[in-house]
């Protein structure tokens, strides 16, 4: 992908490696810490941590509602506990089970989805976790993170631990856009401010930061100046952040690599209309699922690409007036 490459940014290793590597850390400092998989460790890289301490680590095999089972159980017990999967799996397979085992009683499972998206590329639709945030934003008790490159995934692995209660946090396959550099500091439901910019805000999440970042660049060669705001809390969603982008550009752009339904988007847009409304516009995936494909390939086929995050700026200023 060529994401960012525009303005200088290098690719990391994919945000499911820098998980991988802060949850062995973790491990390291904490013997009461348990993980679980789907039998796809390898994938989502919690064989990090198995490879170094099997005796906490459990494979429960392709079936993704005992997986949930076995870890409300395990944290009820009082373990630490970290399930994982891919996204599509472990939210589509085991909702009614993350539903009543872990966000009725408010458990502290820590769940992560690999595979996030459609960047994943060739493994297709089966894989590919578009509805995610959705499901998992719609859960009470539920804290929803979205990070956008290795730094702040290995950064928000280390704050989700902190949080008492459930924790959903999305990983992706592909290299990402390194934006961060390590140890920034990271605040679970404070979104981050990458560029100052008063015609417009793009507020993106995930793989998109990079997208926007260049976005507000090309929109910046052409005498347009666009804040951009990394909301990689999904749930707590910053407000006061929305509220304020709001008010000081009085136009808001937001792109997310998920459905327009029940995402980013519709979170930003509730925000909006609560504090202060103004012209909004959307770049998402629209009621529809993608098909197999090089990432590069899909993501300027569903309209994920800075271009598109261009197109709707203009038309949202537009609209301002």
């Amino acid at each position: 992908m060529d994401i960012g490459k525009s303005i200088g940014l290098e690719y990391g290793p994919p945000t499911r490696n820098a998980f991988g590597d802060a949850l062995r850390d973790i491990g390291r400092q904490n013997s009461n810490l348990v993980v679980l998989d789907g039998d796809v460790g390898n994938s989502t890289r919690t064989e990090y941590f198995g490879d170094e301490f099997p005796e906490r680590f459990f494979n429960v095999g392709i079936a993704e509602s005992n997986l949930i089972g076995v870890a409300s159980g395990m944290a009820a017990s009082g373990k630490d506990v970290l399930a994982a999967s891919f996204a599509a799996f472990i939210l589509c397979n085991a909702y009614d089970q993350i539903r009543m085992g872990i966000a009725f009683p408010i458990l502290p499972v820590k769940l992560v989805g690999s595979h996030s998206g459609i960047s994943i590329g060739e493994d297709g639709p089966s894989q590919m976790a578009i509805e995610d945030l959705a499901l998992a934003t719609s859960l009470p008790n539920f804290t929803v993170l979205a990070p956008a490159d290795a730094p702040s995934t290995a950064a928000a692995t280390r704050a989700m631990f902190e949080v008492d209660g459930p924790v959903y946090m999305r990983t992706g396959r592909p290299k990402a856009p390194v934006i961060y550099s390590n140890g920034f500091e990271f605040e679970i439901g404070k979104a981050n401010q990458l560029r100052e910019g008063h015609d417009v805000t793009l507020i993106a999440a995930g793989l998109m930061v990079a997208a926007a970042l260049q976005a507000a660049h090309e929109l910046g060669q052409q005498g347009i100046e666009a804040r951009v705001l990394d909301m990689h809390t999904l749930k707590p969603l910053d407000e006061e952040a929305v509220a304020n982008a709001a008010r000081e550009t009085g136009a808001i752009v937001t792109a997310e690599e998920h459905v327009l339904e029940g995402g980013l988007g519709a979170s930003v847009a509730r925000a909006v209309s609560e504090h202060h409304p103004v012209p909004m516009a959307y770049v998402g995936i629209r009621n529809r699922y993608a098909e197999s494909g090089e990432p590069q390939e899909l993501l300027e086929k569903y309209g994920l690409m800075p271009a598109d995050i261009v197109r709707a700026a203009k038309h949202v200023l537009g609209r301002k007036g």
